[in-house]
């Protein structure tokens, strides 16, 4: 299965007759550079005729350009303390859906540089990317696969218009694949399909697959998955997949990164059922899968030398049935922890434990430089604590200590892919600790997320206990390095279109020698 990205086309020319309308996305129209004079005089009379000209998007009319029509996007104010280049990528966004309405089907994106932002051009391409994504349910219902024939792009000169078509292709596609498999329905992108569909996106790439379905395996090497997926089992179209992927650039590996993706793809709740109406949308369980995927994709495309990379998707039904995992279970975890099931809607990290357990096993043998990672639309706390759209990040003591975490969102302030940073506290790991003899940790309270003090930090101080990774903090003679992804809130709202956070956070702090070799970029 090919990913059909949106066709991107680049010019330099912003009254080229391919297009038929643009869609400018700026601060104002009265500095623009050189070359755009021309979208200035449609704009000055226009703003003389509507005081809310700059508050909304509008359309105007404008014989010289392509089209004769002119969508204008306006930012708005970008250098308060508290803006960021966002503030394109929405313009953008805003300003894509307004000319899909004018019927524009060769649109041509014009974002002049800005001296605060040094990547804003190609913030604001994907963000009109973003607005353009056809749903896998929807492209296989129609003849066509793209909402318009091409996108268009103004660039200063034909270099920087190449790298900037290529590298918003390239991360596009990683966010495709993202959306694809994260948005799509629980039977489309049942487990059994997922595994298909990776397969054949990773067909003849860099990245190789492998999929787990043998049940004797799963209960084997991943029993709390094995667990979650023991009512869904019984259904074969529902059956648990473990898909592994891996990608190894070019030359003397300089890191590894090892990364583990929570794929629920329905979450009932299990025998303690989501009630009253909050079933709806959890199909959407499966977005750090989702991204897990993505970012391979990524990696296909942009083939990053010196940098080894190994992921699991832990693709499962949280279904709710006779033979479904209940509370009060005892089981043991990969790393031998004896853990009480607290309540069954906690099976994010069911599912991911032992993968994780898995990756550290992995990361004791390598020689260079890993880092594991748990990635997972996990805690409705994500979202009540720091809000929609972002991401929140944990380190474990060898991840702080080299200041992982504020790289990250430093990294995702480049593109857009905003982060948070949290940090688990003592008070987590007592939280978890058994509460009797019968078992060593409590894999949750049996209240909700939202619920519960820390409801977001708690889950990866369990990841780390009944995994055995806390065998290997800063007091011990191999630390490695762990950190804990929760994309609850920033993974996209539903109804809508999954967003393929943390992608480009990923990307532009791992693919760094990628990005700032294209640097001339704006």
């Amino acid at each position: 299965m090919p990913v059909n990205v949106q066709p991107i086309k680049s010019t330099i020319d912003c009254k080229d007759k391919r297009f038929d309308g643009i869609i400018l996305v700026a601060q104002s129209y009265e500095d623009l550079p050189e070359g755009l004079e021309s979208l200035k005089t449609p704009l000055q009379d226009y703003s003389q005729v509507d005081c809310c000209f700059g508050e909304e998007v509008v359309v105007v009319k404008a014989p010289d350009l392509p089209g004769n029509r002119l969508v204008f996007a306006c930012t708005g104010p970008v250098n308060r303390d508290y803006d960021d280049v966002r503030r394109f990528s929405d313009a953008a966004a805003n300003g894509m859906k307004r000319a899909l309405k004018t019927g524009m089907k060769r649109p041509l994106l014009i974002c002049p540089p800005h001296n605060s932002y040094a990547k804003n051009t190609l913030t604001a391409v994907l963000g009109a990317l973003h607005a353009l994504y056809m749903p896998l349910e929807v492209r296989e219902s129609k003849t066509s696969s793209h909402k318009v024939a091409v996108l268009g792009v103004w660039a200063k000169n034909q270099t920087e218009g190449a790298a900037i078509t290529e590298l918003a292709t390239a991360l596009e596609s990683g966010r495709f694949v993202c959306r694809d498999i994260g948005g799509s329905d629980p039977e489309r992108m049942a487990a059994p399909r997922v595994a298909e569909y990776v397969e054949a996106v990773f067909k003849d790439s860099p990245v190789t697959v492998e999929v787990v379905s043998d049940l004797d395996i799963l209960e084997e090497k991943y029993p709390c998955l094995a667990a979650v997926n023991r009512c869904a089992n019984t259904v074969p179209h529902h059956q648990a997949r473990v898909i592994k992927l891996s990608y190894s650039g070019e030359g003397p590996i300089q890191q590894t990164l090892m990364l583990v993706g929570k794929g629920v793809t329905y979450d009932t709740g299990g025998a303690d059922i989501k009630a009253g109406g909050v079933m709806a949308g959890m199909h959407r369980d499966k977005c750090g899968s989702a991204a897990v995927a993505g970012f391979f994709q990524v990696l296909a495309k942009l083939k990053p030398k010196h940098l080894k990379v190994v992921g699991a998707m832990g693709m499962v039904r949280n279904s709710v049935g006779a033979d479904c995992y209940v509370a009060d279970e005892l089981m043991v975890t990969r790393a031998g922890r004896r853990i009480r099931v607290g309540n069954t809607d906690a099976e994010g990290r069911m599912v991911m434990v032992d993968l994780l357990c898995e990756m550290k096993e992995q990361a004791l043998k390598e020689k260079v430089s890993p880092h594991l990672f748990t990635i997972a639309t996990l805690t409705g706390h994500a979202g009540r604590a720091m809000g929609p759209n972002y991401s929140i990040i944990m380190d474990n003591g060898a991840a702080q200590r080299s200041g992982n975490a504020l790289q990250w969102q430093k990294a995702g302030e480049v593109l857009g892919d905003p982060f948070e940073v949290s940090t688990i506290r003592r008070e987590d790991y007592e939280f978890h600790k058994g509460k009797s003899e019968y078992e060593e940790i409590l894999q949750s309270n049996n209240l909700p997320s939202t619920s519960t003090p820390r409801g977001h930090q708690g889950p990866a101080a369990f990841l780390i206990m009944a995994s055995g990774l806390d065998e290997h903090g800063v007091d011990s003679d191999k630390p490695l390095p762990y950190s804990h992804i929760d994309i609850a809130g920033s993974s996209g709202p539903f109804p809508g279109v999954p967003t393929g956070a943390p992608i480009l956070a990923m990307a532009t702090n791992y693919n760094l020698h990628v990005i700032h070799h294209l640097s001339f970029i704006n």
